[in-house]
């Protein structure tokens, strides 16, 4: 059985400066960088942006039956934003990430 190659990825992470996001024994492995944004700061936040968008169009004014169908719904939003890639990149292309989408 011959090895799988290995495909590596350099990560860059966005990350709040929260207090109690910071753990003191965390080992950041070498292919990931954490960027801490602005404190105070959630509208630089790309995740918020999409929250936003979901509460909006798929969660406003609504009560579920079930956790399931609540799960359901969050999945086709997620799926419909994956798939409008102009709507992702207008919601999450920030300047100072410089990410292509």
């Amino acid at each position: 059985m011959s090895a799988r190659p290995t495909r590596a990825f350099f990560i860059v992470m966005q990350v709040d400066g929260a207090g109690w996001h910071h753990a003191h024994d965390l080992v950041i492995p070498e292919h990931i960088r954490l960027i801490e944004q602005p404190p105070y700061s959630p509208e630089v936040n790309p995740v918020e942006h999409i929250w936003d968008e979901l509460r909006e169009k798929y969660f406003h004014n609504r009560t579920f039956s079930s956790l399931a169908l609540l799960i359901d719904v969050l999945c086709q939003g997620l799926n419909e934003l994956t798939g409008d890639k102009k709507r992702l990149r207008s919601l999450t292309g920030f300047p100072h990430l410089n990410v292509k989408i």
